[in-house]
């Protein structure tokens, strides 16, 4: 296929007017294509699965907002349904009943799931999880995977440790060592790891919190074992399982991650989806749990926009559509053609053992080293150079993807099977590009 005639500049005058009034010109880091080079491009519209750009470029979009847009963008009845919302008002500072419908939507999808406090943001959600845990049981530490993301809060920000009994360095300035005095860092697919620090810790650990499948340092399946593993720990030492499902929930199945694995979170986070593309997070457990949250219980949160109108309708609308007949199926059939495209244009580029895509339902990742990855070590092995090269080519060609490495590709209900072969075709040229740069130079993060 011909690279697109692809125009940049006004993107590149909007970047350049952005950053002399937003930090680095974005307000979120990875939009900056540090990763990848070069200016983004900014969005003007997006409608099924495409985005287009202030330039008129349009794209076939894998980023899908970082994972919300299962239904693609600009769905007729969330559209509506959000519509709707706005004409009756945007904030109240009082119940809704659509609260109360998105509530019952998901305690019905989620059988771990009795009671729900919603909440702005996924960071939101970690937060709001971990005081609970702790209060609830009394202990002050957790546990958390090198790797797996859960918003920026403080006490979260900490990268791998020297073993696995290692207390967490902040991977942040701004973040004072005593933030993260409490929290452990485990492997990630590796049960006895957590073991350890289980053991290590008796009587001390309130929560494991844990992605069930890792989305923030690319796509990262739990190994067998590995969930159920966790569930046997926390049982046996008296620990709760937190499972970060901000990512997986209603995306790998409706009922989440927990459905598809058949492994129960005493407590859930849930974010992206639920909130059909507006700010939205939450956190959901059974009653006994979830009551010991101010008011019914002594564990303080609140938030003026929590459960805000516009967000509960286009969740609601959401998930109303997720039970179409065979969406799941689609996506599934569309997720694993995709998969399989990427693979044989490794392989037609001489890239044959040198290229990893890992899947889980419709989110996956194209890493750029022999594999397999199954942690936060396999996952930072791979050679960066080559993926931003890869990058490039495919923006170029018509395909918009995640500007880092450590991201996940979204299929959404909305792309064909006509966009899954236009990416295909392109990847057979980018990746023919990232061999020759990876032939040429070591180029290894």
């Amino acid at each position: 296929m011909s690279i697109m005639p692809r125009r940049s500049a006004k993107s590149k005058a909007a970047f350049e007017r952005a950053s002399k009034v937003l930090v680095g010109g974005v307000n979120s880091p990875v939009r900056a294509f540090t990763a990848v080079g070069g200016a983004p491009p900014f969005i003007a519209s997006a409608s099924g699965s495409t985005v287009t750009d202030i330039d008129n470029n349009t794209y076939t979009d894998y980023v899908g907002g970082y994972g919300p847009m299962i239904l693609g963008h600009a769905c007729e009845p969330v559209v509506s349904a959000i519509t709707k919302a706005i004409h009756h008002g945007t904030c109240y500072g009082a119940p809704t009943e659509l609260e109360t419908q998105l509530a019952e939507a998901i305690v019905t999808a989620m059988p771990s799931v009795q009671k729900v406090r919603f909440v702005s943001s996924g960071t939101e959600a970690a937060m709001t999880a971990l005081r609970l845990a702790r209060g609830a049981t009394g202990r002050p530490m957790v546990v958390k995977f090198a790797g797996c993301y859960h918003g920026h809060c403080d006490s979260l920000l900490v990268q791998a440790g020297s073993g696995a009994t290692t207390l967490g360095v902040p991977s942040s300035p701004g973040v004072p060592a005593g933030a993260t005095d409490d929290t452990l860092l485990a492997r990630y697919n590796d049960v006895d790891s957590v073991a350890v620090l289980l053991e290590a810790h008796r009587g001390q650990v309130a929560a494991v919190l844990v992605e069930p499948v890792a989305g923030n340092m690319g796509v990262v399946p739990p190994v067998d074992g590995f969930l159920t593993g966790l569930r046997d720990l926390c049982d046996g030492h008296g620990v709760l399982l937190i499972f970060d499902e901000v990512m997986t929930g209603f995306r790998v199945a409706l009922g989440g991650a927990q459905e598809r694995y058949g492994v129960r979170a005493d407590l859930t986070l849930l974010g992206k989806i639920i909130g059909g593309g507006l700010p939205v997070g939450a956190v959901g457990g059974p009653a006994h749990l979830m009551d010991q949250l101010a008011p019914a219980g002594p564990i303080y949160q609140a938030g003026t926009l929590s459960g805000n109108p516009a967000a509960m309708a286009a969740g609601l609308a959401t998930l109303q559509e997720l039970h179409q007949d065979g969406l799941y199926e689609r996506l599934e059939v569309h997720s694993a053609r995709l998969e399989q495209g990427l693979a044989q244009a490794a392989q037609q580029a001489g890239l044959a053992g040198q290229v990893c895509i890992n899947r889980v339902a419709s989110m996956l990742t194209c890493f750029f080293t022999a594999g397999p990855v199954r942690d936060y070590a396999g996952a930072t092995a791979g050679n960066t150079r080559a993926f931003a090269a890869y990058f490039q080519a495919m923006l170029q060609r018509g395909a918009y993807l995640a500007p880092s490495q450590f991201e996940a590709m979204f299929v959404s209900a909305a792309h064909s099977q006509a966009d899954i072969d236009m990416t295909v075709a392109a990847a057979r040229e980018a990746m023919a590009g990232a061999a020759a740069l990876m032939k040429s130079s070591v180029g290894r993060r």
